[in-house]
């Protein structure tokens, strides 16, 4: 669903994002290492470049690749 165009450029850059981006390299070690398909994977990267760039937007920081959220997870 969405936007045909923006789905295809999320699509080509995840496997840049893959390269460069430690979070989504992250993302896709571990979940080839849980058998997925090569396809499904950059879905999830696709994803994950949402949030970041969301996050991004809404915070008005610039991008840090380091940063750790001060969020605690259950």
């Amino acid at each position: 669903m969405g936007h045909k165009k923006l789905r295809n450029l999320l699509f080509r850059r995840s496997f840049t994002a893959c390269k460069y981006n430690q979070a989504c390299k992250a993302i896709y070690e571990r979940i080839v290492a849980k058998g997925k398909r090569k396809n499904i994977v950059s879905i999830a990267v696709c994803s994950n470049l949402l949030k970041q760039a969301f996050a991004i937007a809404k915070s008005g920081l610039i991008y840090d690749g380091n940063y750790k959220s001060t969020l605690v997870k259950h």
